[in-house]
């Protein structure tokens, strides 16, 4: 694969997170309902309804995980510097997003009724970002070393 492949697909992955950032940011100002519909737990939701801290901390927790891979992805891409413990972060990332990917994947082949179409495609788009990294980063350091 070609450097500009590698680029192209770490970049891909920087994009996916940064927009999962925002849409999960969104939810403070969109409220329960949009907890809701991005299938947050229960608890989340209600305290979304309810207006305690729970819900908007979370929501900031979690969109700043996501700016972290995003930040990630474009340091292995070599568009920002290089972050500390980049290919012990990278492969992290990879194998949590690859897991996280075939997890509703594997459900849906041994009891598809319990799966909506959603959940399904967001597995696939994380086993893509799980991928990506994986191979996006092992080969920059191939053509790069």
């Amino acid at each position: 694969m070609s450097t500009k492949h590698a680029v192209f697909l770490l970049l891909i992955v920087a994009i996916i997170a940064i927009a999962t950032a925002i849409a999960h940011l969104s939810c403070i100002y969109f409220g329960p309902q949009c907890y809701a519909a991005q299938m947050a737990p229960y608890a989340i939701i209600e305290s979304a309804k309810s207006g305690t801290l729970l819900a908007p901390l979370g929501t900031i927790v979690v969109s700043f995980l996501f700016a972290v891979l995003a930040a990630y992805a474009l340091s292995a891409a070599r568009l920002i510097r290089k972050l500390p413990l980049l290919s012990v972060g990278i492969y992290s990332i990879a194998g949590l997003c690859t897991i996280r990917g075939i997890l509703p994947l594997q459900l849906w082949l041994r009891q598809p009724d319990r799966v909506s179409d959603t959940v399904l495609y967001v597995g696939f788009v994380w086993l893509a970002v799980g991928l990506f990294c994986f191979f996006g980063f092992r080969a920059m350091n191939k053509k790069n070393g």
